[in-house]
């Protein structure tokens, strides 16, 4: 595996997840290579951090979201070449803005300075009303107060969801939110099962071959 020397990193930003990888993921972390060269860092690379510890029976296993994730680099979503892929071993335990902050400190021994943090990373609907148990942006929020993480900034983001229109994913307008479909996880799922494809523009086509193959055998 290559090293930050190796890579000639002057800026390493992480982005966990454990779904597949849809175009509206990749905008966050194509946008924050943006932001970062525009502050000035010559090199800025991701480290693609991908959960590997234990997660809900109805998520995708690791080795199919790691191929995925492979293909999505393929297609050049991602620019493997300013990328460093490696699994984090951690389970997934849904706990909610506390476990947020266990995932932001742990990039910090990696040697990532900067960290992604999108809506709802780690909550998980109430059993009997299926309402969400924690607010959606209360992970970013507790993130931007925590002690010991000085050495460590956090780049919150606002939801990215599928632009009708423009018929790619994009960060959501609220004053245009009839031009926006918000694709879930289980819609997604869904589509794969059936054998049918997502809007053009959801997600690299490689990247959903494998995830729609995945199903099928399934």
């Amino acid at each position: 595996m290559k090293i930050n020397y190796e890579l000639q990193a002057d800026a390493v930003f992480a982005f966990q997840l454990r779904n597949p990888i849809h175009n509206g993921h990749a905008l966050l972390m194509q946008d924050t290579k943006r932001q970062l060269l525009e502050r000035g860092f010559k090199n800025p690379v991701l480290l693609l951090h991908p959960l590997g510890g234990w997660t809900k029976e109805d998520d995708v296993p690791l080795d199919v979201r790691i191929k995925q994730h492979e293909a999505v680099l393929e297609d050049g979503v991602l620019d493997p070449k300013t990328t460093l892929m490696a699994i984090f071993p951690s389970p997934m335990s849904y706990a909610g803005p506390r476990e947020v902050q266990w995932h932001a400190k742990a990039r910090i021994v990696t040697g990532a300075n900067f960290y992604i943090v999108g809506r709802d990373p780690a909550g998980i609907p109430h059993p009997d009303t299926g309402k969400d148990l924690y607010d959606p942006e209360h992970g970013k929020k507790v993130l931007q107060m925590a002690p010991g993480l000085t050495r460590f900034e956090i780049i919150p983001f606002r939801v990215a969801a599928y632009n009708k229109k423009l018929k790619r994913m994009a960060f959501f307008d609220e004053e245009n939110k009839s031009d926006f479909e918000n694709i879930s996880g289980t819609k997604m799922r869904s589509l794969a099962r059936n054998g049918e494809s997502p809007p053009n523009g959801f997600m690299a086509e490689k990247a959903w071959k494998v995830l729609s193959d995945f199903y099928q055998k399934k």
